[in-house]
């Protein structure tokens, strides 16, 4: 038999994992959770509406096993809600994915109430996020937060978005230095422009499918690609940050 020793690293199986994935009811998060039950990962999901929620959980069911619930994480309960409803539904978790996140526009153009609760949602609840997921792991695992090609692209319009999500970056980081010695694993994944709801009004539905087409926009699934990638890398290895942009997207 060959020995094929030094062909490739360890690739370990994601089957029999359990995961715990906020905004996995639309676009990215769906797709990472879609994803992840074919694979045999059993997930819990949270959406801030019942019908995308349903719509989410038929698509799981048909490829593995996974259950949710509907709630805002920008709401002052809503990450505690989340994490203790995934504990009762979840064993032994072991995934964290934290991507829920809504869109924000320029300061100039956001009311004090709009930039609130973007702020509550887009940041807050990421690192609250990470905190309930710390406690929930213990000393083992892997936590992954998507965060975006904004931070590092800032244009005049993305004021509030960029600022979180350059924020989310460098929280990212040192929490990867953090929890490294403890046993639980930091990844963070910057996406370029990716087709879904989130997009909307700005982009609607047909010039996303021609864009992707064009290959200047993103699938979901193309994310959910690069989640799969870094989790099934060996212990000793973290994927720090990894970027993922369409072959043809321009500046902005």
């Amino acid at each position: 038999m060959t020995d094929l020793a030094d062909a490739h690293t360890g690739h370990p199986t994601l089957k029999g994992r359990q995961a715990v994935i906020s905004g996995g009811t639309t676009g990215i998060g769906r797709a990472i959770a879609v994803l992840l039950a074919s694979e045999g990962v059993k997930v819990f999901v949270c959406g801030r509406t019942p019908e995308h929620l349903q719509d989410s959980l038929a698509r799981i069911r048909e490829v593995g096993e996974g259950d949710g619930i509907a709630l805002d994480l920008a709401e002052p309960d809503g990450v505690d809600r989340f994490f203790e409803a995934a504990r009762a539904y979840l064993p032994s978790p072991d995934i964290v994915v934290i991507n829920a996140a809504v869109p924000a526009r320029a300061l100039s153009d956001m009311s004090a109430e709009e930039v609130r609760y973007a702020i509550a949602a887009d940041f807050t609840a990421y690192v609250m996020s990470a905190h309930a997921a710390e406690k929930m792991l213990g000393d083992k695992g892997d936590i992954v937060l998507i965060g975006s090609m904004s931070a590092h692209v800032l244009g005049p319009g993305s004021t509030v978005y960029a600022g979180m999500k350059a924020g989310i970056a460098g929280f990212s980081e040192a929490l990867r230095r953090e929890l490294g010695p403890m046993g639980i694993k930091v990844a963070l994944v910057e996406p370029g422009k990716t087709g879904a709801d989130f997009q909307y009004p700005d982009i609607p539905a047909e010039k996303q499918r021609a864009m992707i087409h064009a290959e200047s926009m993103l699938r979901a699934e193309d994310i959910a690609v690069g989640v799969h990638y870094l989790l099934t890398q060996p212990r000793r290895a973290v994927v720090q940050q990894l970027t993922i942009v369409p072959r043809a997207q321009d500046g902005e």
